[in-house]
């Protein structure tokens, strides 16, 4: 991350503007406070997105060429890194200020583009193909006939508290995060309340944990306080290894303080005075920002011995996890913490209780933090206004898969799938039909388009027998193969299994090895060999209720639920593949038979020539025709034909 000189401004924010609850300042302060925010500009100032979303889509090379243009062009302007906005399909995204003008915004600026989008903007014109809006910006001039930002589709239903500050400010400036509110929650956390009074005001807020369990958050950090120990410790789980959810990579890259605030007011309101990030050691860009902002809030005496004066001293340290998948759940993450294998343990004790080394420990994830310095701030009843009865605030959501428009989201409590998926994502890419979404990660579940009216809260999922997890939403098209999918799910957990208990370990293997047998076709299979495929298939439902109820831990509890979430919803899918021995979406190769179509067949020979398994026979410039009994189902010669002779049933 780009150096930042802190030396001149450090006292003006620490002393005067966190302080000042009332935002009254002088003119000389307005002044520089507006200069830090940049509302105003004096010189051109260009934002590009490198969060890892824009990386892999290019946007370390447009930053390159964005140096070279303003280098050879002798230009005065400042060049801003700032993490994603959400809209990652978008990327990569660059963005422009002029003096007295509002903000600019411009999509898919990949190398090759970022030129011209630099020199129309720089004299005053925009490209109408590339510019994706203006933001609102009071007393500054609009761009004519540009729409604003937050009317677009993408933007229009969000309601955006965690993420307010995603794409706009640069994570490796703690200045900007202060400038806009940033450290003031916990300035009046540590010195004007009690621990318990601020579990008690986060437990008002009815604020549950999103990492999926929904346990209240306030309630876990009261038990916590109230347990005798010698260290207590307060553990930040960044270990995101949910397939198609990266909201906390996303977070930690766009506004690394607001983790750091939410989890330095959760260790004063536990008693602890260790703090731990725990991070997958593949997240290389997350790790780099937060160790360079937990760097800026101990230089700004932010974090480390006697806070504000107040007594309270932290310590925040990140620790890198290998990438397991069980190391999601808690207690695998402590024991790997501890330096041993991730493996779970039974409850109780919980760790509220008895956790790291035997300590009282509290572990929350990224989203769960970043709300609380909002909580503080605004109070619990700001935070309960939103959402539903039952699920109070905002949840993230990333959006992932077959949809129009991808990336990560921050909504009320309640909203519909049909909402995200229509309103705000634009539907199914292609103009497909929808045939699934998949919510929940690897051991989620598939929902049916029939089901997409249901409230996305803790309570209204469980009833159709969903969880709400993390917050990943894959759209599946009408190209999806449930049973595929639910094949790879399946082999996904059976690979991640710790190994510790039975149901688990044997279990997710037998469901596998059923799986595959439906998604197969031996070329000889005896009547007994027959039998036994039909029998496993008999229990596969069986099996999974078996090992969900008789797992150690969520892992295996949870790991069923792609297999009978399909049966319920799907069921007719596994029929064709188990009875007819035939994948619909043509996805399982080894059901696929491909037939060539005599007429459209111009005998160019060139599938004869491709096919590995020498199953195609026919003249040059003559009908060819595919023998069943050598063909693998491979469907070379259906990519390879350029006169759409070859299909499949």
């Amino acid at each position: 991350m780009p150096v930042q000189d802190i030396s001149d401004n450090k006292a003006f924010l620490t002393e005067k503007v966190i302080k000042n609850y009332s935002g009254i300042f002088d003119k000389s302060s307005l002044s520089r406070i507006a200069s830090i925010r940049r509302d105003t500009v004096d010189r051109p100032v260009i934002y590009i997105g490198t969060g890892t979303c824009g990386i892999i889509s290019g946007a370390k090379s447009t930053l390159d060429k964005v140096r070279k243009f303003i280098a050879e062009n002798k230009i005065e302007a400042s060049i801003i890194e700032v993490g994603c906005n959400g809209f990652c399909s978008a990327e990569p995204l660059l963005d422009i200020q002029l003096p007295g003008k509002t903000r600019l915004s411009f999509h898919n600026v990949t190398e090759d583009k970022a030129e011209d989008v630099l020199n129309s903007a720089l004299h005053h014109t925009v490209q109408a193909d590339l510019v994706l809006g203006q933001y609102r910006q009071a007393g500054l001039e609009e761009w004519p006939n540009v729409r604003l930002i937050d009317n677009l589709p993408w933007f229009s239903l969000q309601t955006r508290h965690i993420l307010k500050n995603a794409g706009i400010i640069s994570p490796a400036s703690i200045e900007e995060y202060i400038v806009r509110g940033g450290y003031k929650s916990l300035y009046k956390t540590v010195l004007n309340y009690p621990a318990d009074k601020i579990c008690e005001i986060i437990e008002q807020s009815e604020l549950k944990g999103r990492a999926g369990g929904g346990f209240l958050t306030g309630r876990k950090w009261k038990i916590a306080l109230d347990t005798a120990g010698d260290q207590k410790y307060m553990i930040c789980n960044a270990d995101e290894s949910d397939p198609g959810a990266f909201m906390d990579r996303a977070i930690i890259e766009s506004d690394p303080h607001r983790v750091i605030e939410g989890l330095a007011i959760a260790s004063y309101a536990i008693g602890a005075s260790q703090a731990i990030i725990y991070v997958r050691s593949d997240y290389e860009n997350p790790l780099k920002v937060l160790e360079y902002a937990i760097k800026q809030a101990r230089e700004y005496g932010l974090i480390g011995e006697d806070i504000f004066g107040s007594g309270f001293s932290l310590s925040i340290n990140i620790r890198r996890g290998a990438g397991a998948f069980v190391c999601g759940e808690e207690t695998a993450l402590i024991t790997s913490l501890e330096g041993q294998r991730g493996l779970p343990k039974s409850k109780p004790p919980f760790p509220a209780e008895k956790g790291l080394w035997g300590q009282p420990t509290v572990i929350n994830n990224v989203e769960t933090l970043a709300n609380i310095p909002g909580i503080l701030e605004n109070g619990p009843g700001w935070f309960k206004s939103m959402g539903t009865q039952s699920s109070k605030g905002t949840k993230l959501f990333s959006v992932a898969g077959k949809a129009a428009s991808t990336g990560f989201i921050e909504v009320p409590m309640g909203i519909s799938f049909s909402s995200i998926i229509y309103d705000i994502a634009g539907g199914v890419r292609d103009g497909n039909a929808l045939k699934a979404v998949q919510l929940g990660g690897p051991s989620g579940v598939c929902i049916p388009p029939a089901e997409l009216d249901t409230p996305l809260d803790f309570e209204a999922l469980s009833g159709i027998g969903a969880k709400l997890g993390l917050g990943g939403l894959v759209i599946l098209d009408d190209k999806t193969c449930m049973v595929n999918l639910t094949r790879y799910f399946i082999d996904f957990l059976q690979k991640e299994s710790c190994g510790k208990c039975i149901p688990c370990r044997e279990g997710t293997r037998k469901m596998l090895d059923i799986l595959n047998g439906i998604t197969k076709r031996p070329k000889e299979e005896s009547a007994h060999e027959t039998l036994e495929r039909f029998k496993g298939v008999v229990q596969l439902e069986n099996l999974a209720h078996v090992i969900s109820d008789t797992s150690l831990c969520g892992l295996g509890q949870n790991a069923p639920n792609p297999v009978l979430s399909s049966l319920k919803w799907f069921r007719e899918e596994f029929e064709e593949h188990i009875f007819d021995r035939r994948c619909p979406a043509g996805v399982c190769h080894d059901l696929r038979t491909f037939y060539i179509d005599v007429d459209p067949c111009t005998g160019c020979n060139i599938c004869q020539k491709k096919c590995p398994e020498n199953a195609i026979i026919g003249s040059v410039k003559m009908p060819h025709f595919i023998i069943e009994s050598k063909c693998t189902g491979c469907g070379i010669c259906f990519d390879v034909c350029k006169f759409s002779a070859i299909y499949f049933k």
